[in-house]
């Protein structure tokens, strides 16, 4: 043994032993998190993830859109998948329940307790975030996107990373509410594309509209030949997300 190696000594702790002993655990945990994800999911499409601002109340206009347009998808087939709480997120599952398929919330335990929504028909609970955006991703047939803080442009710059380098399969994103995404749109395109960041046809991965109606519209017409479920070919990226 080389008694110069500075960290040799804690290498051998009795307390990193320990940590490093929870750390290989933690496996277990997120493992269970993913097959309990795959095994809940898989049979629920299609369905059409939703992201928005939790710190909206039920009387904002943007819970109120969420929810109009949860419950047009809902009325449409689609499974609503939301993050289980409050906000936007409620008012997703919301409108979700009111309709005619399955409202799920897949939920996040958050150092300051998020609080899950009581309108999901089907809940599941996640320690770790990048499990969840996995199960987020895998089953959705769509995208819609509602305005939001960091977490909302987390997922959406997610998606939009994962379709544009072919990590997942091209599904619609949809960007709800014109008036809050403008700015951010333009600035893509000035910027991202401006300074060669993207490419200009990046530009038709996502669409911004108003209208519940034009959600539904929009997710219809990206499957307008072809069926829902993912191709050969998707499947085998989809094994691989």
């Amino acid at each position: 043994m080389n008694n110069d190696d500075p960290f040799s000594h804690q290498e051998r702790h009795p307390r990193n032993d320990a940590h490093m002993t929870r750390e290989s655990w933690k496996i277990f945990q997120i493992m269970a998190e993913f097959v309990e994800g795959f095994e809940r999911l898989s049979a629920i499409k299609p369905s059409v993830s939703m992201f928005g601002s939790a710190r909206v109340a039920p009387d904002h206009p943007y819970y109120q859109l969420a929810e109009e347009i949860a419950r047009a998808c809902s009325d449409a087939g689609f499974s609503v998948v939301s993050g289980g709480g409050p906000g936007v997120m409620e008012a997703a599952n919301k409108g979700a329940q009111a309709g005619k398929s399955l409202s799920i919330g897949l939920n996040i335990q958050l150092p300051q307790e998020q609080a899950g929504n009581p309108y999901q028909d089907v809940a599941l609970h996640f320690r770790h975030f990048f499990s969840r955006k996995v199960m987020f991703v895998k089953y959705a047939s769509a995208y819609v996107v509602l305005p939001g803080g960091f977490g909302t442009l987390d997922e959406l710059a997610e998606i939009l990373t994962l379709v544009q380098t072919g990590k997942t399969r091209r599904i619609p994103i949809i960007l709800a509410h014109s008036a809050y995404w403008t700015g951010l749109v333009e600035w893509f395109k000035d910027r991202l594309v401006g300074d060669g960041a993207v490419d200009p046809e990046d530009m038709d991965l996502f669409r911004v509209v108003d209208k519940p109606c034009d959600v539904v519209e929009a997710i219809f017409d990206h499957y307008e030949h072809r069926g829902f479920e993912p191709s050969v070919r998707e499947r085998e990226i989809l094994l691989d997300l």
